[in-house]
């Protein structure tokens, strides 16, 4: 197993005990795992489950680290394959894409549909009702299995797909894995094929499970939206979050990726700000505890501001960065 896939498992996790635990006999730890892969004797470890509320309740379940390791190994290979296949308009864990280049893919569909805000411009926006929960395994296996042949890899990911258990057993993935992040674009792809290829939509964008279609003719909108819950329960058996699925018309503003985006300026939502000044204390505390180095601490921000600039977030940005300059 190459040792740069196990340093990008533990990238941002260096003095996390687990880490540095299985960096003591890393040679031995690596070795075995490869060994068991092999044999086709691995198992992974139960997932440990914990709620986070930022300010949305979530479930996640975390891998162990030498599970995560394993799951960068397998992305390595298998996310090569499926990148081709991807349309341009995907945004979520890709590289060269995220949430700043589908905002600015949003503006520029926003320009041309409403010929530079001259015509009305509606937005579906839609999100899949528990998603990561709903997905179909033996939907994804077959899925996977039209670009893998190696029975070895598809062993594995059925392995990794059978740790996370469920009431109804062979649905959901692991909110917080990567190999969660990189199957739930392969099973959507599914989607993005019928709604661009099928239905024609030309402004269309995903990101993860949210997506948006922009169009000057409402009705239009309105059969999309039928057109693609149909696809959904037939061909995938997930369906579109009937609370939030939604047509509206940009001058009212439309909340996507962490904005209220208009024609000529977004708004950052104050569940955002909020969630930030939680992070910003945690990590300040850490960073005080001698837990995470300065460079990390300011990284961390750095993002952060960086996803903010692109908001009426000027005296906001202000604040922060004056009181930076008193480390």
């Amino acid at each position: 197993m190459r040792r740069d896939l196990w340093q990008e498992a533990r990238k941002h996790k260096t003095t996390k005990d687990y880490v540095i635990e299985f960096e003591k006999n890393l040679k031995n730890n690596l070795l075995l795992l490869c060994s068991e892969l092999l044999l086709h004797s691995y198992n992974p470890k139960p997932l440990k489950t914990f709620i986070v509320r930022d300010p949305k309740t979530r479930k996640i379940s975390k891998s162990d680290f030498r599970d995560r390791v394993v799951h960068h190994a397998l992305c390595n290979i298998i996310e090569p394959i499926f990148e081709k296949s991807f349309i341009h308009d995907t945004y979520a864990n890709r590289l060269g894409k995220g949430t700043l280049k589908a905002v600015l893919r949003f503006d520029n569909f926003k320009r041309k549909v409403s010929k530079n805000n001259t015509r009305t411009c509606y937005v579906l926006k839609a999100d899949i009702k528990h998603y990561f929960e709903a997905i179909g395994h033996n939907i994804l296996l077959r899925i996977v299995q039209n670009k893998i042949n190696d029975s070895r890899v598809f062993w594995l990911i059925k392995i990794i797909l059978g740790n996370y258990k469920l009431e109804e057993s062979g649905k959901g993935m692991p909110l917080g894995n990567l190999t969660s992040q990189f199957f739930a674009n392969v099973y959507l792809n599914e989607l993005d094929y019928f709604v661009k290829y099928k239905l024609k939509a030309k402004y269309y964008m995903r990101y993860v499970d949210d997506f948006a279609i922009l169009h000057n003719d409402y009705p239009i909108l309105g059969r999309f939206k039928e057109q693609i819950n149909e696809y959904l329960i037939k061909n995938l058996k997930i369906e579109l979050h009937p609370d939030k699925t939604k047509i509206m018309q940009l001058k009212n503003g439309i909340n996507l990726l962490g904005y209220k985006i208009f024609y000529y300026h977004k708004l950052l939502r104050k569940s955002n700000k909020v969630k930030f000044e939680r992070k910003f204390k945690q990590k300040l505390e850490l960073y005080k505890n001698k837990s995470i180095s300065y460079e990390d601490f300011i990284q961390s921000l750095q993002g952060w501001l960086g996803y903010a600039m692109w908001a009426n977030t000027y005296k906001l940005r202000q604040t922060i960065e004056k009181y930076l300059t008193t480390f």
